[in-house]
């Protein structure tokens, strides 16, 4: 029965309240103005480093740091470094964010060929299982010269040194080259 009476009392209740309520003012919106600023007398020019100046000022810091040792998940000179830690280290000297990640690096930037890697370009190599396809191990490119490219890192063999790709194992390895500067 009270169900009932809910149907009936509803619709009237509401027709009651829409009959006695008030309509609702709107405000007319603000004007605004217009007004124009005049540009600055001179404009102060800003200036980047080029790519070149910024690669070669990382990779003379990157030399100051061989032979430091690694360290899985290391990120400092004084603890050591792992790959990507030492990459994101080295970039992080100049300012330039890198995620401490050899998948994360292997996104960074845009990708580039052998042929047209430049020192500072990232290199990405697999891990040391060959049937595993992802990346695994990064590098700094310090030179691509007579068409071998040299390339710094932090090896769990040996910690921060010098390798080359052609002629080595690293060859085999090899993902791709992403450029950040």
């Amino acid at each position: 029965m009270k169900k009932i009476h809910l149907l009936i009392l509803a619709p009237l209740l509401l027709l009651l309240v829409m009959a006695y309520a008030r309509p609702i003012q709107f405000a007319a919106p603000e004007k605004y103005e217009i007004t124009k600023t005049p540009a600055p007398e001179t404009i102060e020019p800003v200036t980047l480093a080029p790519a070149a100046d910024t690669a070669k000022e990382l990779l003379t810091y990157a030399h100051t740091l061989l032979g430091t040792p690694y360290t899985y998940t290391g990120i400092t000179p004084e603890t050591g470094f792992d790959c990507s830690g030492f990459v994101t280290h080295v970039f992080a000297s100049e300012s330039i964010k890198v995620p401490h990640s050899s998948a994360l690096q292997a996104k960074e930037g845009v990708s580039v060929t052998k042929a047209a890697a430049q020192a500072g370009d990232i290199i990405i190599f697999t891990g040391t299982n060959l049937s595993v396809r992802t990346p695994g191990h990064t590098g700094i490119i310090l030179s691509t010269a007579n068409d071998t490219i040299s390339f710094i890192h932090s090896s769990s063999n040996g910690g921060v040194k010098i390798s080359k790709v052609e002629g080595t194992r690293y060859n085999d390895r090899f993902l791709g080259i992403r450029r950040v500067l």
